[in-house]
């Protein structure tokens, strides 16, 4: 189990290694690597693919604080970085993961070669959101996730992932992932109900951007990735015909798909060193 020391704790990482341009991948909330797991199968033949979990979730360490803030965790993804000597690299995070990408491509863009935000925002929690998700957390931290995993269940993926039967497999899968989730995960949830915005940073990002969004994501809705496409200069906006908050597993072939033809579109074609000579 590789672990790393990054910025005071312990991060647990994957690495599929290889000479491939490199690609880090940050999960999102109650989650893990095994987010990413479809993505990493389809691109590593190519690319140098890393997945990590962030403090206090996954195999990471857990700190003794009231909330892990997205401060602190994008600090842990830049020592990351920097510790495997893998920058600059594509970044692709989901959720809190585009909380961290972000941060990283308005104040440290040398790091970065391409930023992929999925089902993310700039904005802090909706209000509206704030006193259902701090019950549930509080539930959570008294009593475990087993209380809450179904309403958890219906903010983390879309209906037609829920109501499938021919993906009753997959769903029980997802959801006893969830139910691994240590009764200290409240430490990280905090850290998400009470984030501050990155809006104002975000209109200087030139990284070339990818947004995604399932349009079944009723915990970041279509309409905050419209938004973060109208503040970022030059981004470009995938907009799923399927697809809740994890659509990376919900619809893993509409993600390739949206996430391979990006960065194919970013490799520069061969110029022959003989043109313009003469």
């Amino acid at each position: 189990m590789p672990m790393l020391s990054v910025n005071g704790t312990e991060l647990h990482y994957e690495d599929t290694g290889g000479s491939g341009e490199p690609i880090l991948f940050s999960h999102g909330l109650l989650w893990s690597t095994r987010l990413f797991d479809p993505q990493v199968d389809a691109l590593r033949g190519r690319y140098r693919c890393i997945a990590y979990d962030h403090r206090g979730q996954g195999r990471s360490a857990v700190p003794d604080v009231s909330a892990i803030d997205m401060e602190t965790l994008y600090l842990d993804a830049v020592g990351l970085l920097e510790q495997l000597d893998v920058g600059p690299c594509h970044f692709v995070g989901l959720s809190m993961g585009g909380f961290i990408g972000m941060r990283i491509a308005a104040r440290r863009p040398e790091l970065l070669r391409s930023l992929t935000l999925m089902e993310t925002s700039a904005d802090p929690e909706p209000l509206a959101n704030v006193p259902r998700y701090t019950l549930l957390n509080l539930i959570a931290r008294l009593a475990g996730l087993r209380p809450v995993v179904d309403p958890v269940m219906r903010i983390m993926f879309g209906r037609n992932f829920l109501s499938d039967p021919n993906r009753a497999e997959e769903r029980a899968l997802w959801r006893a992932r969830l139910l691994e989730n240590r009764r200290d995960i409240w430490r990280a949830v905090n850290g998400v109900i009470r984030r501050n915005a990155v809006s104002h940073e975000v209109p200087s990002i030139r990284v070339p951007t990818l947004i995604v969004v399932g349009e079944e994501d009723v915990a970041t809705v279509p309409a905050k990735a419209e938004r973060l496409h109208q503040l970022i200069p030059g981004s470009k906006l995938t907009r799923l015909p399927r697809g809740g908050h994890s659509s990376t597993v919900e619809e893993p072939a509409l993600v390739n798909a949206a996430l391979g033809s990006f960065l194919e579109s970013l490799v520069r074609p061969h110029v022959s060193p003989l043109v313009g000579l003469g």
